[in-house]
């Protein structure tokens, strides 16, 4: 009887015939080149399709394969294993006095599959949790590794790559010295008027949270790197107490507020690594666009918020700066991401879905890949101008659609 696995949030139940949890680089190898369909399943952090195999393919899970995080303290690089988590690369990070550049919310979703998602932290001056990444390697579909770096003209293809070229053993990330974070949180930032670009940049990574029951936002938060100077507040009331984003629930999960300093992996995620933030009882989309438009989409929102409040959780709105990953959705432009967490009731939020959709529409947003989204693909592709570079990638590294699922098919049609 085939294994049952689902998603983190149980919204998915993938029909692979069999999981395969490979404990070393050769049984890797060997489950990769040994099978005809194949799926990477990195932490599940994803609401969709995308690491679908089908009934005919098998899930890859590196989970059990040995944690490998080896620093580089005078290159200042980290190769990190394909199964590992943010959690545990950024404590192994801090010991040596190094540091990534940012996280996101959660510490607790794999390295690899964040970056081939295009997952992100915030900041306008911080690219997507891709931006680090120097070298990628790749099992491709004979077992072999190819191994991809920043001077190869396919690199662009590589990194955030839907799982499409193979399974992803490890990558290699850039490092900075180590620095500290204080967290402030401000509440009830009025929407009219708002200076957008103004309280976006007053920090090193700022995240605003809105349940858009009203107009305007209900709380900011601000992440300040110490080693830089401070810039102006935003035009909101700093909170007294530590708050979680989601209102009403307890904030013992999320990280140390109140401007007390901390390391940088206990600052710039929401919530702590020793805490599982929910039971993944929720839904999530996210769509990004132009950052000098932000605040007409905010507007756009707001006009259809009695519609999307009922079966809203909580809004979060960050900032990322452009990439060159080709299929980033921060791709050649500094990003405004707007992010819904939805209640678990799919028949409910897909009407809610495409409404938001319609009023970003002329927006050209990009969806988060391992979000809901129902923008038809044949729209996608004209928002990503090197798709047909990553058409011809795919057909190079991997000629009989191994790793090409019908999440990935869509996208590429013909």
């Amino acid at each position: 009887m085939a294994e049952l696995v689902s998603n983190w949030a149980g919204n998915v139940t993938y029909a692979a015939k069999e999981v395969h949890r490979p404990r070393s680089a050769d049984a890797l190898r060997s489950a990769v080149a040994g099978n005809a369909r194949v799926r990477a399943l990195g932490s599940g952090h994803s609401f969709n399709e995308i690491a679908e195999p089908g009934g005919e393919g098998v899930l890859v899970s590196l989970d059990a394969l040995p944690a490998e995080i080896d620093v580089d303290t005078a290159a200042r690089t980290v190769r990190v294993g394909g199964g590992v988590r943010y959690a545990e690369l950024a404590r192994q990070v801090e010991l040596h006095g190094l540091a990534l550049p940012n996280m996101a919310s959660l510490p607790h979703i794999s390295v690899a599959g964040s970056v081939a998602t295009g997952t992100h932290g915030s900041g306008v001056g911080n690219g997507p949790l891709s931006a680090p990444v120097r070298e990628v390697e790749i099992v491709t579909a004979d077992g072999s590794t190819l191994v991809l770096g920043r001077g190869d003209d396919r690199f662009g293809g590589a990194v955030t790559s839907l799982g499409a070229l193979g399974v992803v053993s490890a990558l290699t990330l850039d490092l900075e010295p180590s620095f500290a974070v204080e967290q402030q949180v401000f509440t009830e930032l009025p929407l009219v008027g708002l200076d957008f670009e103004s309280v976006m940049a007053s920090a090193y990574s700022v995240s605003l949270f809105t349940d858009w029951r009203a107009p305007g936002f209900r709380q900011v938060w601000l992440k300040r790197r110490t080693d830089r100077p401070a810039a102006d507040r935003p035009p909101a009331t700093p909170a007294t107490e530590a708050l979680h984003p989601v209102p009403g629930m307890p904030a013992v999960n999320c990280t140390q507020q109140l401007g007390v300093p901390g390391p940088w992996h206990e600052r710039l995620p929401h919530f702590r690594a020793e805490f599982t933030p929910s039971s993944g009882a929720e839904l999530q989309s996210e769509y990004l666009i132009e950052r000098s438009r932000a605040l007409e989409a905010l507007h756009a929102i707001d006009a259809v918020r009695a519609a999307v409040a009922p079966v809203l959780q909580i809004c979060e709105v960050r900032t990322v700066a452009a990439d060159e990953q080709w299929l980033s959705p921060s791709y050649g432009r500094d990003t405004a991401a707007l992010h819904f967490t939805w209640i678990e009731d799919t028949d409910a939020v897909l009407p809610v879905v495409r409404r938001v959709e319609e009023a970003l529409d002329a927006f050209d947003p990009r969806p988060h890949w391992g979000k809901v989204f129902t923008v038809p693909s044949e729209r996608l592709r004209g928002r990503y101008p090197r798709l047909d570079d990553f058409r011809a990638l795919v057909r190079e590294l991997d000629p009989t659609g191994k790793f090409t699922n019908a999440f990935v098919r869509d996208l590429l049609g013909g």
